[in-house]
């Protein structure tokens, strides 16, 4: 007897692959209208043949009025590599600091053209580190989650961050005022 959630949609009944514009139109204008609070009744409600999963990523990466366009700028990629350094894989995060990019486009933009140089960086700020450095890192676990950038390299950077260290991310605030201490002592 297997659990778990029953199927979103009948998948025999639905369409999938390329969106038409025609459905395009439909779902801006039935979300204009409607909003969008349940996305697995939204496309029978909308006359869409499509799921509601297709739907809501459909909206929520190509159509919705405040998606930016285009490529990315020299400080938006910055951004990405710095708060990647420092917080991981943390996308819908990261995405939350540039307004207008997609958790799913800053994912595929690391993953395509900006991890190595994320990587890049970061063996070269471990030259650079001095040793009191080192013995601090190697204390603290090696996960990405850690990996944060030196205290005083970019104070924008660190009212950037600091949202994003929620009270359940105790171990990341200590991490941050044990990185003051030593800096500064």
């Amino acid at each position: 007897m297997g659990g778990g959630r029953a199927p979103c949609c009948d998948k025999t009944k639905v369409r999938t692959g390329p969106w038409s514009p025609a459905e395009d139109l439909r779902l801006i204008n039935f979300i204009q209208k409607h909003g969008h609070s349940n996305w697995r009744a939204l496309p029978k409600q909308a006359g869409l043949l499509r799921c509601g999963k297709s739907c809501r990523l459909r909206w929520i990466n190509y159509l919705r009025p405040d998606v930016k366009r285009g490529n990315f700028t020299p400080e938006e990629e910055n951004t990405i590599i710095q708060l990647h350094n420092s917080i991981g894989n943390k996308w819908s995060k990261i995405a939350s600091c540039l307004p207008g990019r997609t958790d799913n486009e800053i994912k595929n933009v690391w993953n395509t053209h900006l991890k190595k140089r994320g990587n890049c960086k970061k063996k070269s700020d471990d030259e650079e580190s001095s040793p009191a450095e080192k013995q601090a890192a190697s204390s603290v676990s090696h996960s990405p989650k850690h990996a944060l950038p030196e205290v005083g390299d970019d104070d924008d950077f660190w009212h950037v961050l600091a949202p994003l260290l929620h009270d359940d991310d105790d171990d990341d605030i200590m991490l941050v005022q044990k990185r003051s201490k030593l800096a500064s002592g």
